[in-house]
């Protein structure tokens, strides 16, 4: 026969260095363990190894709470009785341990301890240890502070540590010391095992060590479409399209793609003549381009960076990478010494001579081979249509747009400058104009003419430049041998329009159109087809932006032959231009001439409709 009764619970009480001291009722099958972790244990400032077990006025156990806590060992664990008193006294010597150790912390010491076993309580020494060196800052007698440097060995291990040591583990210096390193437009960059006698063919054997992963990961991405499912069963539409993949060169470089949309800042400076004359391919918008999918690796130059084991200086030791891998010559072929840093350059990198560079060229429109051209060394715009098969018979050289993307970045460069300068003038001209307003209407005249400066300067922030250059062709231009001998760049685009059968009326007149070509209609006629200039336009400063790029403007009539600007000639493609009419009080009528700015900047024709 089996009897259950209920359990009894005792007090027990808890003193000293606790976390929350006082008298505790538990229950009677409770340990000391139990105990402590029931009301909350020692402070930080008790003791975690002798923690004193009290049982009528004699001290019956003391329990070491690392035994628990660093090895799991509760063996010592003894039962409680009803009145037994768990005291905490305060902590006694502690250590410090920091660094290359497995448990960096604070430590208190029971009795003697050596530096090979306040290393075992901190879990070892981790992976980056060194082992020469072990520094101890310690307190001398309360008085001052000391260093003292122990070595782990055997001997050293065995040294006492006192009361108030800090013990700092140094880790090794991350340092190879058979190895050298390979960086740049290498396959596989990183550390490679050095040996006596090693030289550079030992560590590129072969130029397809050369080629980078990202430029494979670029090419492979070519051959991949993403297929979106139409609705309502049409056939699914395979988008070739590979935007926003890394490119060496930017769309601008290349020439992007010929249509504008309202969401590109840029459609407006770059419709011009050519691409809004220019025979669209179909009506859909292009989705393949031809670029670089990686930069070209420079053979000319590679370097050995190299640190001198006698004075610690750092060399370069240039050499020829082609020499060294692609010919097999044995001067270039450099030995290596252990903890070279060997690197490979591409031509992204360092600027390379023109004749060096792999360029890329774009001719588009009016070409017997329109396409995209690798540009041969020393080749020239001439050469290059003379390759491509020259001309179709529809082609307006007049017409061409030439554009180049450094030269676009120049022309940025500067109408930003111009456009600062503008609106610091502008604001000087409006607080001396505000300051010596005499009236509050004159005041009023002032703020709105300031205003209105800042409108249009804010319109011109708008336009971008495109790169063009006039080629300076004449209206009747024709056949290859008319282009200039201009040295090509990597990004230039050619566009040849067919020979356009209008002319374009821009800026403030009643009806801005396009009217058909007629050869015998002069300036005058057409800003007369258009209802001439309205209320707002600026008739005396009438301008012609040419199919060529290049600007005549009323101002300078009197160098036109005849020396009227109405009876100048037009030709296909020309845009007659009235702009605005801009109070002679504003400061903008010193500073601001739009022809001038257009033919300056090589900003496109749309880029009139921001005036």
């Amino acid at each position: 026969n089996v009897n259950m009764g209920q359990l009894r619970s005792m007090q027990i009480f808890v003193a000293g260095q606790a976390v929350r001291p006082g008298s505790y009722t538990i229950s009677s099958l409770s340990t000391l363990v139990n105990a402590l972790f029931a009301t909350g244990g020692p402070s930080p400032e008790g003791s975690l190894r002798k923690i004193q077990l009290k049982r009528g006025g004699e001290v019956v156990d003391e329990f070491d709470m690392y035994d628990l806590l660093q090895r799991g060992d509760k063996s010592k664990d003894v039962q409680l009785l009803p009145g037994d008193v768990i005291y905490i006294p305060p902590a006694g010597k502690m250590i410090a341990m920091a660094g290359s150790v497995n448990m960096p912390a604070i430590y208190e010491l029971k009795a003697e301890t050596t530096v090979e076993q306040a290393i075992q309580l901190a879990g070892g020494l981790d992976s980056t240890a060194s082992r020469q060196q072990l520094r101890i800052e310690r307190i001398n007698d309360h008085r001052d502070m000391s260093v003292v440097d122990v070595q782990l060995t055997p001997e050293g291990e065995t040294a006492l540590l006192e009361n108030g040591d800090i013990l700092q583990f140094q880790p090794i210096v991350d340092r190879f010391t058979n190895a050298v390193t390979l960086r740049g437009n290498v396959t596989n960059p990183g550390r490679y095992l050095w040996h006596p006698g090693m030289r550079v063919r030992d560590l590129i054997p072969n130029k397809e060590s050369l080629i980078t992963r990202g430029y494979w990961q670029r090419v492979n991405l070519l051959g991949t479409s993403e297929v979106s499912v139409s609705p309502l069963g049409s056939e699914p539409v395979s988008d070739l399209s590979w935007e926003g993949q890394p490119q060496a060169q930017s769309a601008g470089q290349l020439g992007g793609r010929a249509s504008t949309s309202s969401s590109d800042p840029n459609a407006a400076s770059r419709s011009t003549l050519a691409s809004a004359t220019a025979t669209p391919s179909t009506v859909f918008p292009p989705r393949n381009d031809v670029v670089v999918s990686g930069p070209d690796i420079d053979w000319s130059y590679a370097v050995v960076e190299r640190q001198s084991k006698k004075d610690l200086t750092t060399s370069l030791i240039p050499f020829n990478l082609g020499g060294a891998v692609l010919d097999g010559d044995e001067k270039d072929n450099l030995e290596l010494d252990a903890g070279d840093v060997v690197t490979i350059f591409s031509k992204a990198d360092v600027r390379v001579p023109q004749a060096q560079q792999t360029r890329f060229v774009r001719l588009e429109g009016e070409f017997t081979g329109a396409g995209v051209y690798s540009v041969l060394p020393g080749e020239t715009l001439r050469q290059l249509v003379e390759r491509a098969g020259g001309f179709t018979p529809d082609a307006y050289l007049f017409g061409a747009d030439f554009t180049r993307e450094s030269e676009r970045r120049l022309q940025q460069q500067r109408l930003d400058e111009y456009l600062n300068q503008l609106e610091a003038e502008l604001g000087q001209s409006s607080a001396n104009a505000a300051s010596g307003s005499a009236s509050t209407v004159d005041s009023a005249a002032a703020e709105a003419n300031a205003s209105s400066g800042r409108r249009m300067l804010a319109q011109l922030r708008l336009a971008r430049a495109t790169g063009r250059i006039v080629l300076e062709s004449k209206p009747d231009t024709q056949g290859v041998e008319s282009l200039p001998e201009l040295p090509l760049e990597d990004g230039d685009r050619f566009v040849v329009p067919r020979i356009p059968s209008s002319v374009n009326v821009a800026g403030a007149v009643y009806n801005a159109n396009a009217f058909l070509y007629d050869p015998h209609r002069r300036v005058g006629d057409y800003i007369r087809l258009a209802g001439g200039g309205n209320r707002s336009g600026d008739k005396s400063r009438e301008f012609v932006i040419r199919a060529d790029g290049s600007v005549i403007s009323k101002q300078y009539s009197s160098s036109l032959r005849g020396g009227s600007f109405d009876a100048a000639r037009v030709y296909p493609g020309d845009t007659l231009v009235v702009p605005q009419k801009i109070s002679t009080r504003s400061t903008l009528r010193n500073l601001l001439d739009i022809s001038q700015i257009l033919a300056g900047f090589g900003l496109g024709i749309a880029a009139i409709q921001l005036l």
